[in-house]
């Protein structure tokens, strides 16, 4: 990026997935208590290019905040996989808890890149997104799978 330009928080989150997933799987691995189900990276990761794709898709059409977020098929299948990989509804909470904050240590290290004055309404909006796709990651895992929509 160009020194003094500044950037839309989506495309700081963009061009910094790969460091927010390896910051992500760094702080999963310091837990291996909780993390009981042992994982390749790639596996632990799988789900994660998919949920950041979203993610840049919601900052750049913006939803009311509280809004129903549009479905993600990438929500639901992580839910089903997590399922079939023995993982519990707690260790699911966790791990979306832990991309938040990473996801909020990148912007925190971008934030003289980013445009001021909007920073807040993006971390809600963010968290707002990653929130979504936890609930609907957690309708198909506690359904075993199946495609129901969110009550």
């Amino acid at each position: 990026m160009d020194p003094g330009t500044k950037y839309d928080v989506a495309s700081v989150l963009e061009r910094d997935t790969q460091i927010t997933i390896a910051n992500w799987l760094a702080r999963v691995d310091e837990e291996p208590g909780l993390f009981k189900v042992h994982l390749s990276a790639k596996d632990r990761c799988a789900h994660l290019p998919q949920l950041f794709r979203d993610l840049v898709a919601r900052l750049r059409h913006p939803l009311p905040l509280g809004s129903r977020a549009l479905k993600s098929l990438g929500a639901v299948a992580h839910g089903r996989l997590r399922c079939d990989q023995g993982y519990t509804a707690t260790m699911m909470v966790e791990e979306s808890r832990m991309l938040q904050v990473s996801i909020f240590e990148t912007l925190e290290r971008n934030v003289e890149d980013t445009e001021p004055g909007v920073l807040l309404l993006y971390v809600m909006a963010i968290a707002d997104e990653v929130d979504s796709q936890l609930a609907q990651a957690m309708t198909s895992y506690a359904s075993k799978g199946s495609l129901a929509p969110i009550q």
